[in-house]
């Protein structure tokens, strides 16, 4: 054991985290188990558990998020190190911070410590009786796009931006939460990234055609996503599969131009290439939005990457600017804590009391489900990265060639703004 490893184990790291996950932890002591007492589960997750606790010491609230390794298998701790070497990039007051590490050396487990935050944005938006006001859409969608722009920044893609993974505490301040997906832009790489991220409904057209050269940008197409999601109280474009997702893009936003489809040379164009184009019906279909906000959207969600801007440009919009301002964080009201967690438990209980009654009325339309159920991107996508570490196909488009993006030719935007696509081929 090296010098290095040898002094993590005495600072109190196990041999099998050292060994595996050894660039994550350095420079950091474990903190005590014991130093905490979980008061409740908040968050369920295909590899992990969300749990509120208290810091004995300090009688801080805090959040702890365990991850479970079965067996401790090596790829699973190494996914979660680059998840942990993330979150130590990153520092800004719209970035869930890392406060520290606990391990457990009897189940072979690993907490992350947060601050505690009372709600996600999915979960707010779900158990709101009235619609937020512009004012505090714009003040959520500014601190969604501050915390970006810091993320982009330090190089750092998230990749599955969705309001359950905004967090947002009791003051009205939004976080930015959940990196396990994201990964770290590397500027001289040439490593194709997996185009199996972001969840299904908020997942831009190029990941859908298969890309795995792409930039920043989709985590503003996601963002454009929860802007109309805002005003609307409910998701724009809920696919039940690839194809319909796809299918849903395309009949709102247009499908792209004859010269972007020569130009990307995506996997999946021959298959999912519409035989007549798309008219895009953006404005038209939300012509009840402030003209400002129709700007904004109409940018975020353009279907060519390289027309959606940055995040930094997108807080120069007229939507920050004209009235009515973004309000204060800390004048939102306030609200009783609401996670996309509660939301899933009560939508189960009644379910359950559902099914229930139909049975005692002899009626068997209990097994027919009728909401469409919100997509899971962790065990899915999660699983195909870590399975695939060394491999390219199969990862990044299963049952398509995979074929490196080509071309560099520049497009024309229907927008007016500053554009930009950083294209850096990072970790997969």
């Amino acid at each position: 054991m090296s010098g290095e490893r040898g002094a993590q184990v005495v600072a109190g790291w196990p041999s099998w985290l050292v060994a595996v996950a050894g660039e994550a932890i350095n420079g950091w002591i474990p903190s005590k188990a014991d130093s905490y007492e979980k008061l409740e589960k908040i968050g369920q997750g295909t590899y992990s558990t969300v749990y509120k606790a208290r810091d004995i010491e300090s009688n801080k609230i805090v959040a702890l998020k365990k991850v479970r390794f079965a067996n401790l298998d090596p790829e699973r701790i190494r996914f979660m190190a680059r998840e942990i070497i993330v979150l130590r990039r990153l520092d800004h007051p719209n970035v869930m911070k890392l406060e520290g590490l606990i391990v457990s050396r009897v189940s072979g487990c690993l907490y992350l410590i947060f601050d505690y935050m009372e709600h996600d944005l999915r979960g707010l938006v779900a158990t709101l009786e009235t619609k937020l006001t512009e004012a505090q859409i714009k003040c959520y969608m500014q601190q969604l796009l501050n915390g970006l722009d810091h993320c982009h920044s330090r190089g750092v893609l998230h990749r599955d931006i969705k309001g359950a993974n905004l967090l947002i505490d009791h003051n009205g301040n939004l976080k930015i939460g959940d990196f396990g997906l994201a990964t770290i832009l590397l500027p001289n790489q040439t490593q194709p990234l997996t185009s199996r991220v972001v969840t299904l409904w908020y997942r831009p057209p190029e990941l859908l055609l298969g890309s795995t050269d792409y930039g920043v940008t989709i985590d503003l197409w996601s963002s454009g996503c929860i802007l109309a999601e805002l005003f609307t109280g409910k998701p724009i474009m809920p696919g039940r599969t690839e194809v319909e997702q796809l299918h849903r893009i395309f009949k709102l936003c247009g499908s792209p131009s004859e010269e972007y489809w020569k130009r990307s040379k995506l996997p999946n164009a021959t298959a999912f290439k519409p035989q007549h184009p798309y008219k895009r019906c953006v404005n038209q279909t939300f012509k009840d939005f402030p003209t400002s906000t129709l700007a904004l959207l109409d940018m975020l969600l353009a279907v060519e990457p390289e027309c959606r801007g940055t995040a930094s440009s997108a807080l120069q919009s007229e939507f920050f600017t004209t009235s009515p301002l973004p309000c204060d964080p800390s004048s939102l009201p306030k609200y009783p804590p609401s996670k996309e967690f509660d939301v899933k438990l009560r939508g189960d209980e009644s379910a359950r009391q559902r099914a229930s009654r139909e049975k005692v009325n002899g009626n068997d339309r209990a097994r027919k489900a009728t909401a469409i159920p919100a997509p899971d991107s962790n065990f899915e996508l999660q699983a195909s990265i870590q399975s695939n570490t060394k491999s390219v196909n199969g990862v990044n488009n299963p049952g398509f060639p995979v074929e490196p993006l080509q071309g560099t030719s520049k497009p024309v935007c229907s927008h007016v703004g500053p554009s930009m696509h950083l294209s850096y081929a990072g970790s997969p």
